[in-house]
């Protein structure tokens, strides 16, 4: 039977071709996105976390007005707090970021100090802040401008001495009037030790828009009962729309590659049968079974899935490693050959090739051999 496939495969090459065509390309789209898919899920989730932070915890009792207009709570709560937040499991809060801001005048100019512990976030993940060290400093556009400040300049700051790491850019927010030094130095300059008044977090995007911050909400409330949290709209619309178009562009893209490719192979194993009708016709005749015919089909059938998944896996693994990279640039060390996709490359394009035979199976063994043979 297998001589007879092969030889049926050579001389009609064409179809066999086609068929093995769109086998292949369905596998290699699936070996692509799998193989770059931990490069693409880091990038996604890089984008969105430079998006910003989009939570805040400040004092319950903060005078609102002021903090609307200020932007700084005028309250202040104890550092303790970010770790409690921290040692609770069963929130929707990661990358807690201890924050202490204030306003005051340096150099007959008005600028906020901001102290940042360095961020707590979850087990093996990239942190979203810098990260400060005792005695530096991180100065805004606007303050290094007017005071002709630069990176490695040692200054005095309010009693405390700090060496300039860098210059942020320009953001057009009162944030080109802060300068970002460590929490205890902020601590001391301001004399506030142990006090912070904003906790700066992510939320987890695992649950719909509406609900999102009664949730937040609900998770605090027994947590830290002197303290509320708000949630910056615009970041996390931003969060939420992303998260939400890549699971609906890949919730139409799968289906419809399995339809496509499917009515494709249908489509040709039908003309197949179409084309081989004088063929059966004479096997028949010579008294080859039902069983005998439903596998020269379904044999040609696993044949091709066979090669297509080769085929597939090959070229898919070789776009991911040549293009992912292009496509992924800060996380294209995390794209490499996953050699467990070729077995289920395998098995699932010959199931896959089977079944999408099965219809023209049924036809070719429900011919007639005396009516076939009567047309030849």
């Amino acid at each position: 039977m297998w001589r007879a496939i092969f030889k049926e495969a050579a001389y009609r090459k064409l179809n066999f071709l086609l068929s093995l065509l769109g086998v292949a390309a369905a596998v290699t789209l699936f070996v692509f996105f799998f193989t770059a898919g931990e490069a693409s899920r880091a990038e996604t989730t890089r984008l969105m976390r430079d998006i910003g932070l989009n939570l805040r915890i400040i004092p319950k009792d903060t005078n609102m007005d002021r903090f609307w207009s200020t932007d700084i709570p005028d309250l202040t709560m104890p550092e303790a707090y970010v770790h409690t937040l921290a040692a609770h499991t069963g929130l929707s809060y990661s990358h807690l970021v201890a924050t202490l801001r204030r306003k005051t005048t340096w150099r007959d100019m008005e600028i906020i100090i901001t102290g940042l512990l360095p961020e707590i976030c979850p087990h093996k993940k990239m942190p979203m802040s810098p990260t400060l060290e005792r005695s530096t400093a991180r100065i805004g556009f606007e303050v290094a401008r007017t005071l002709n400040l630069k990176q490695g300049d040692e200054v005095d700051l309010l009693g405390k001495a700090a060496r300039i790491t860098a210059v942020l850019a320009e953001s057009g927010t009162s944030d080109d009037i802060q300068i970002q030094v460590h929490l205890y130095d902020a601590q001391e300059i301001l004399g506030l030790e142990g006090r912070i008044n904003e906790i700066k977090a992510l939320d987890c995007v695992c649950f719909s828009e509406d609900d999102a911050l009664a949730t937040l909400r609900r998770q605090l409330e027994p947590v830290l009962p002197d303290a509320k949290v708000l949630q910056e709209k615009a970041i996390a619309r931003a969060r939420f729309d992303t998260r939400l178009m890549i699971e609906k562009y890949l919730a139409f893209l799968w289906p419809f590659l399995l339809v496509v490719c499917s009515g494709w192979i249908g489509l040709l194993s039908l003309l197949n049968v179409r084309e081989r009708r004088q063929e059966i016709g004479i096997f028949r005749a010579l008294g080859y079974g039902s069983g005998d015919i439903a596998g020269l089909f379904l044999g040609k059938a696993i044949m091709i899935g066979l090669a297509g998944a080769l085929a597939g896996f090959a070229t898919g693994t070789a776009l991911a490693l040549r293009v992912g990279p292009q496509i992924f640039r800060m996380t294209a060390h995390r794209i490499q050959p996953d050699y467990s996709l070729l077995g289920w490359s395998v098995v699932s394009a010959v199931v896959f090739t089977v079944l999408c035979s099965l219809i023209p199976a049924m036809v070719a063994v429900a011919q007639d051999p005396a009516v076939t043979l009567r047309e030849t």
